[in-house]
């Protein structure tokens, strides 16, 4: 046994420093250490997250990031502001490609915060109005295009196909929320088959994809599937709005809080039974 109780400590450090030196095909053993670390309370599971994020940003290739095509907010340089305006409004992205008729044709990105010229009477010629866009293939590896938005200081590229057709778009909000926001933790289920998980607190993970119907028969409720087809439309339509990972709401004896999400879309939800208040005693 060795006498020194901060060897186990010191030992970690060394391994540590030891594996860091040493080429990439030792990373399966470094997020091992890492891992291990975590389990010491050495750091924080935020902190471990970032780490691995920013590991698999490194292999991961635009093509698996991407905004499809056909879900692509686009403006179409044809338009009237009173044609495009309300789509922007309602998508309320802060860049939009704009396009000549078809999304292959992209000729520029219109800022949203240029369109303020309309509010105050002004008139605004759209295509003196939009900045160049950035065009980049599927396979450019996230790493790389983090490197490029930072020097060139952009934050969207149209992401085209072999044969030079548009693929979809990317922007630097997706890249960084492969480091920092879509952290993978013991509530993320996304990989698994399951849309909805109990856990042994009583609450219920669910994937924001899950059908009206299916979620009714898990948790005994009767929502409508008129309006909405998925649990996380229902869900988006009592915020009003697309909300951010930790918001939570209560709506018909539930509490939701948004477990996962991104600057487009939700993810996954924690349900459980909202507490109900205890009614005060009217006084007389």
């Amino acid at each position: 046994m060795d006498p020194d109780p901060s060897r186990p400590h010191r030992n970690w450090l060394e391994r540590l420093s030891h594996f860091l030196s040493r080429e990439p095909e030792d990373r399966e053993e470094l997020i091992e250490i890492l891992h291990a670390a975590y389990e010491r309370n050495l750091m924080d599971a935020d902190g471990l997250a970032m780490i691995e994020g920013v590991l698999q940003v490194g292999e991961m290739q635009v093509r698996d990031i991407m905004i499809p095509r056909s879900q692509m907010d686009v403006v179409d340089i044809n338009e009237s502001s009173e044609q495009f305006l309300p789509r922007v409004i309602e998508a309320a992205h802060s860049r939009f490609p704009v396009v000549d008729g078809e999304k292959d044709n992209v000729l520029g990105i219109l800022l949203a915060k240029d369109l303020l010229r309309l509010q105050i009477g002004e008139e605004l010629d759209m295509r003196d109005t939009l900045r160049p866009a950035i065009f980049i293939p599927e396979s450019k590896r996230l790493n790389v295009l983090l490197k490029e938005f930072r020097a060139s200081r952009n934050h969207m590229a149209i992401v085209v196909d072999e044969y030079g057709g548009v693929a979809g778009l990317v922007t630097i909000e997706d890249v960084l929320e492969q480091i920092v926001g879509d952290i993978e933790d013991e509530y993320d289920f996304d990989e698994t088959e399951d849309n909805i998980i109990r856990d042994k607190a009583g609450r219920y993970r669910v994937k924001a994809a899950t059908e009206i119907v299916d979620f009714n028969e898990a948790l005994g409720t009767e929502f409508s599937d008129e309006d909405y087809d998925t649990f996380g439309g229902l869900v988006l339509s009592k915020f009003g709005r697309l909300p951010k990972r930790g918001e939570s709401i209560e709506f018909d004896g539930l509490k939701v809080q948004v477990l996962r999400a991104d600057s487009r879309r939700v993810h996954t939800l924690v349900v459980e039974r909202a507490i109900a208040k205890p009614q005060l005693p009217l006084e007389v």
